[in-house]
């Protein structure tokens, strides 16, 4: 009896489980199958192609399962609506028939042709290769229903190539007419009933310290002396919330991005540019309406008061950061040079301290292009963090912890206000202990006794391997298991940083967060604190869209690599290891840092390599020649494939190794070396 009534709760409960339904990504394979991602579920939910629906890859949808094997927990099911999409516009190639067309949908995903009606054609002919939204598409009609909204230029590759790349990460092409209009009707002037709300920084020294090539200019510093080496020190910030005031249809659109993303030869905006590089941004010579930190501290770096407001200023000085790096080191007497090196000796006092605190001094090397006037790359820039950028990160991260404490002693009934805190977790343990034992190998030891001391030896690792060969790896692989940053309303600080209380106050033209920041430090200051029961679902929003940003910048710049690297087809480069696995390993050209493939298929040529995950290496069997991550090769650039983004790179033999030689593998400079002199010399096994 026992037996059955067991047998009985298990099918009940299996029944049970049939019928739930879940909420979750839905990611499509090429092969047509798809699987649900559900948030804090362990197993996937398969959805097979018939069962998917109107669903499209990204897509967040509700599916309810329909099959599930208790023993093994894998679960079947099926798509029973679409809950929000990913991705509404595609580009595609216009096939015209009589009175309608299709948009043949760029992609590598399984995607459905766009139907498109007469009406929605925009005069596109056979052929052309054009931008459509996705209007409508009920869950019972076969084909998707589009509309036309841009013909693409013939031949313009690059333009169709960075429209894609923003269209499938999610973001609009353009802005909606409403919001445009919206954006145009704000005065130029600030009336003179909000300027007497403000406090007054007009008469401050006030500059700004932005990129070459930067528009929008986010935030300006005062300095203003006191007493002796004590000053007033100003962090003003771009009052976008002003402007972009709630449930209007600019501040739908800018939640909806949630970020700007920033392509080699474009920005695509949150904001209408009448906005973020004329209304907000801080321009030199403009009165501008700011959100303002502004601190008394020390030479030594000691704040001894702080005020947050909302401000006026009027910015006496646009610096480049070439221009302020050369005031600080000496080689330009430009405006203002006593103001900017107080600035500079003030910030790395503040540098010193967070470090001393247990923040992780991980440096990472960014690459910017230089284009020509069709957006083509010429060169390759790699860009260094210097003390003049250090200046103002110092004290934009002053302002940020600055603000969210202070939020966070802001309560309603003894009850927090929710807060959309920037958080970092502690690193992954199980990442971070097969890193510790590899660095190990190295003489590096870890104490990972408190999160700080763990800190603290990751600091102490970067400083005993500063240039030496192990460097890279150990910096590539230590930042691989720290945790992602992300944005919620749970405050568990940020480890990287080593600040109790975090937030992002100091980029609202190009960040969402740093608006909602704005609204909500501005209610507390009003002593009025806004309660918005739905923040913990827009920071959640942020966060994927800004992870999405990142992916669209990272596949944006691998495609300007391999158009670059295209004129150097069949030519050898130096290149240091990068990743390994079990199908070859990743090398990066030491000069252009471009990252391509060498395919394990080339290189048994050589021998037969084992992939040995322990050791972030590939090892030949026989010749026991072995590639790590770290290690320094010799690549040929073989193939370039802009429609994938891929470099395809060979290995090129330099060290012989017995083995290589006794399969007559030898590189042709060596090989006619021999000959001349007539002898084979014994080689030198490799290090």
């Amino acid at each position: 009896m026992g037996r059955k009534n067991t047998k009985k709760k298990k099918s009940n409960a299996a029944q049970h489980a049939v019928h739930r339904s879940y909420e979750g990504v839905i990611e499509i394979t090429r092969s047509g199958l798809a699987y649900v991602v559900v948030p804090n579920q362990s197993n996937d939910i398969l959805v097979r192609p018939n069962d998917i629906g109107n669903a499209l890859h990204g897509d967040t949808v509700a599916v309810k399962v329909i099959k599930e094997n208790m023993s093994s927990g894998r679960r079947e099911g099926r798509v029973v609506g679409v809950v929000e999409r990913k991705q509404t516009v595609f580009i595609g190639k216009v096939q015209l028939s009589k009175g309608f067309g299709f948009l043949l949908v760029k992609s590598d995903k399984p995607m459905p042709d766009l139907y498109l009606p007469q009406g929605n054609l925009l005069g596109a002919k056979d052929g052309d290769m054009a931008v459509a939204s996705l209007i409508q598409w009920e869950p019972d009609d076969k084909k998707p229903v589009g509309k036309i909204i841009r013909i693409l230029a013939d031949g313009d590759a690059n333009e169709m190539a960075m429209q894609e790349l923003l269209a499938q990460n999610g973001f609009p092409l353009a802005f909606p007419d409403d919001v445009m209009e919206e954006a145009a009707r704000i005065p130029d002037v600030i009336p003179t009933t909000e300027i007497k709300h403000r406090k007054d920084f007009r008469d401050t020294l006030t500059f700004t310290i932005d990129p070459l090539d930067a528009k929008d200019f986010d935030d300006a510093i005062s300095i203003k002396k006191i007493k002796k080496d004590v000053y007033e020190i100003g962090v003003h910030i771009a009052d976008v919330s002003y402007y972009v005031q709630p449930d209007t249809a600019l501040d739908e659109e800018a939640y909806r991005r949630a970020t700007s993303v920033y392509l080699p030869d474009r920005v695509s905006p949150m904001l209408p540019e009448h906005i973020s590089n004329v209304l907000c941004s801080l321009r030199p010579n403009e009165d501008k309406c700011t959100f303002s930190a502004v601190f008394e501290i020390t030479a030594k770096g000691e704040v001894k008061h702080f005020w947050l407001g909302k401000t006026l200023i009027h910015s006496n000085h646009r610096y480049t950061y070439e221009d302020a790096q050369a005031i600080i080191e000496g080689t330009s007497d430009g405006p203002y040079k006593e103001e900017v090196l107080t600035l500079n000796q003030i910030a790395q006092k503040l540098r010193k301290q967070r470090f001393s605190n247990g923040a992780i001094n991980f440096s990472s090397q960014e690459v910017r292009f230089k284009l020509d006037e069709h957006a083509k790359p010429i060169g390759i820039v790699v860009k260094e963090s210097k003390e003049a950028h250090q200046l103002i990160e110092e004290l934009m991260l002053l302002a940020n912890k600055t603000v969210a404490a202070y939020v966070a002693e802001v309560k309603v009934k003894s009850v927090a206000v929710p807060f959309p805190y920037r958080v970092h977790d502690t690193p992954d343990e199980e990442k971070l202990q097969p890193f510790i034992e590899y660095a190990r190998r190295f003489g590096i030891s870890f104490n990972i006794q408190t999160p700080k001391s763990i800190a603290e030896s990751f600091n102490a690792m970067l400083a005993q391997v500063q240039g030496k060969p192990e460097q890279t790896v150990l910096e590539q692989l230590g930042i691989r298991t720290m945790a992602k940053a992300i944005y919620t309303t749970q405050n568990i600080g940020h480890y990287g940083l080593a600040f109790e209380f975090y937030s992002h106050f100091t980029s609202p033209i190009r960040r969402y967060p740093d608006v909602l920041v704005h609204r909500i430090l501005e209610s507390c200051l009003k002593e009025r604190p806004t309660i918005d029961k739905k923040l913990e679902e827009k920071c959640k929003h942020c966060s994927e869209r800004e992870r999405a940003a990142m992916e669209c910048e990272r596949a944006a710049n691998k495609y300007k690599q391999v158009e670059f690297m295209k004129a150097f087809l069949g030519e050898t480069f130096d290149a240091v290891v990068s990743g390994v696995s079990s199908f070859g390993f990743w090398a990066e050209t030491i000069e252009h840092k471009c990252e391509g493939l060498v395919s394990i298929t080339s290189l048994n040529d050589y021998d037969d390599f084992m992939h040995i995950e322990s050791d972030y290496a590939l090892v030949g069997k026989r010749s026991g020649r072995k590639f790590s991550m770290g290690d320094r090769v010799k690549v040929k650039l073989v193939a370039a494939n802009l429609d994938k983004r891929q470099l395809d790179y060979e290995w090129v033999l330099t060290d012989l190794l017995p083995s290589d030689t006794a399969k007559g593998k030898q590189p042709k400079a060596k090989a006619e070396k021999v000959k001349k002199k007539g002898a084979v010399k014994k080689p030198k096994p490799s290090k």
